[in-house]
């Protein structure tokens, strides 16, 4: 054989393979559709889908964006509150070979401007309601056209679910990207975490058995679908092990607490911003939740208060914490319910496709028990960053990825987060977990929230600084809560400086935007 005849052998071969061994996103939908095809996959508002009319849908969706002059690595953008049209969206791109960009729906201006941009998208579906706010962009970025979603005229939805099937015929590999996951930008300006078929496929299996996803859960997704956790952690692995999930436009808590009655709601998962006023509701402790096992939160910390009482009025009901980050897929750890009695500051074991070390700033592991930067292995983690190659070799190095988190592990593998490392402040050389200062803040009775951020100071570089929401009808001085916490922290972690605000700046995915209280008060350095 000779060497010509051998290469196109080998690539046929390989061609063949990768088609056969391949696990693509879309074909989590296609699988459960083969083994439960009448069984109903989605509920939203008054549209009630079957796992057959879905992946039937999906390959409409695909063929109809393949129609649009689009090929095989095209960017598509998708801004818009939570559709069923939108999970179409999503997995239409997958199936005929596109990148799908997920937009968070509050962005105008410059923000939308700089996602529609920096990654390139040819084309956006968006809902009826942002359609303005995305036109008076379109001229600076590369779009070159804008489609409603659903609710319009001219909108894609009908096509999607109507009509003959058509066979898409795109090669795709589990390698290839499917998705541009731009980060929350919470310390920074976001970036776009190249997530393949491979990396989301994996995440999925590690999110079913790390948090126990069961076909029965009867879950309901109210969190937003461009933020990876409610799509990538909960909605695909619920519908890989073939479920019947209940969908919503926005987690509006009386919405909530009436689904979980009326279609006997058995997983829920929610940001700790929500289960608050949950906990809260006077609908709670009237309402028939019996149904409601599994309570799944992540993002920021769970207050102990609101868990006690939400277990109070559910004795049932157990809890998870999940945690992670975009760039893997985000699963990388979970704290069961059972851990939680032991363990209610950890973040919990890593999940089945991840590896971690904790390490000191040489890079060598350090002892149980102290704090070290998170590192990952692990094949959901994303390809590198989109249009940022420095970003991603500061990211991606000695065969880790570096999280950014400061973390400490015990003797049996469980991980609290102490910080992240960009938010450990600097203060006369002493370095202060601003967590630590959150912490000890939060225990007095007049504040409902607290964030603490390092801030310009000339004699210290930084200063320990604290911004506080306090509870409805309390009040509270800056010196009364540095009195408290002076009983908890040692001098030089004491807050230089407390600002009282109405609220804290959140993403709407619940995560808290220290760098624009840092912009904010970058301003009025403290002094004293």
């Amino acid at each position: 054989m000779s060497a010509t005849t051998s290469n196109v052998t080998s690539s046929i071969t390989s061609s063949i393979t990768s088609s056969i061994t391949s696990s693509r996103v879309d074909d989590i939908v296609r699988r459960s559709a083969t083994r439960h095809p009448d069984r109903v996959a989605l509920v939203f508002e008054d549209r009630t889908w079957t796992y057959a009319a879905l992946d039937d849908a999906v390959s409409r969706a695909a063929a109809h964006l393949l129609g649009l002059g689009l090929v095989a690595g095209d960017r598509v953008a998708t801004v818009g509150v939570n559709s069923d049209a939108y999970l179409l969206a999503f997995l239409g791109c997958a199936r005929a070979g596109l990148v799908h960009v997920p937009v968070n729906y509050a962005l105008t201006g410059p923000e939308l401007t700089y996602l529609l941009g920096d990654s390139g998208a040819r084309v956006a579906l968006v809902d009826v309601a942002l359609r303005d706010s995305v036109e008076s962009v379109r001229a600076d970025t590369a779009l070159e056209r804008v489609l409603l979603l659903h609710g319009g005229d001219d909108a894609v939805l009908p096509g999607w679910s109507e009509g003959d099937v058509p066979v898409v015929e795109v090669r795709t590999a589990d390698t290839d990207l499917v998705q541009l996951l731009y980060t929350s930008g919470t310390t920074s300006q976001p970036k776009g975490a190249m997530m393949t078929h491979r990396a989301l496929v994996h995440e999925y299996v590690s999110s079913i058995v790390g948090l126990d996803l069961r076909e029965d859960d009867a879950p309901l997704h109210s969190m937003p679908l461009y933020h990876s956790a409610q799509m990538h952690v909960f909605l695909l692995p619920y519908l890989a092990v073939g479920a019947t999930n209940h969908l919503l436009t926005r987690p509006d808590v009386a919405a909530i607490l009436e689904h979980v009655q009326a279609d006997g709601i058995g997983s829920l998962f929610l940001a700790p911003t929500v289960w608050v006023p949950l906990s809260n509701h006077p609908d709670l402790d009237t309402a028939d939740l019996s149904a409601l096992r599994k309570a799944y939160y992540g993002a920021s910390i769970m207050p102990l208060p609101v868990r006690d009482r939400l277990q109070q009025r559910l004795p049932g009901l157990g809890f998870w914490n999940c945690f992670g980050q975009s760039e893997i897929g985000p699963l990388a750890t979970v704290l069961c319910p059972e851990e939680h009695a032991e363990r209610p500051e950890a973040c919990g074991r890593t999940v089945l496709f991840v590896e971690a070390r904790v390490v000191d700033p040489e890079g060598e592991d350090v002892p149980a028990g102290e704090p070290g930067e998170l590192l990952y292995r692990s094949p959901q983690l994303c390809a590198g960053y989109w249009n940022k190659p420095d970003a991603t070799d500061e990211a991606f190095r000695d065969g880790w990825f570096h999280s950014g988190d400061l973390v400490t592990r015990d003797e049996g593998g469980y991980l609290t987060v102490v910080d992240r490392i960009k938010d450990v402040i600097n203060t006369g050389g002493v370095m202060v977990a601003s967590r630590e200062v959150e912490d000890a803040l939060y225990t007095h009775p007049a504040v409902a929230e607290v964030a603490v951020i390092a801030t310009p100071h000339e004699r210290w570089v930084e200063a320990v600084t604290a911004v506080v929401v306090l509870r409805p009808g309390q009040s509270v001085t800056e010196t009364e809560l540095v009195d408290h916490a002076r009983s908890t922290l040692a001098p030089f972690k004491l807050p230089k400086a407390i600002h009282f605000v109405d609220e804290l700046p959140r993403n709407q995915s619940g995560k808290l935007l220290k760098r624009v209280l840092r912009d904010d008060l970058a301003e009025r350095p403290a002094t004293s």
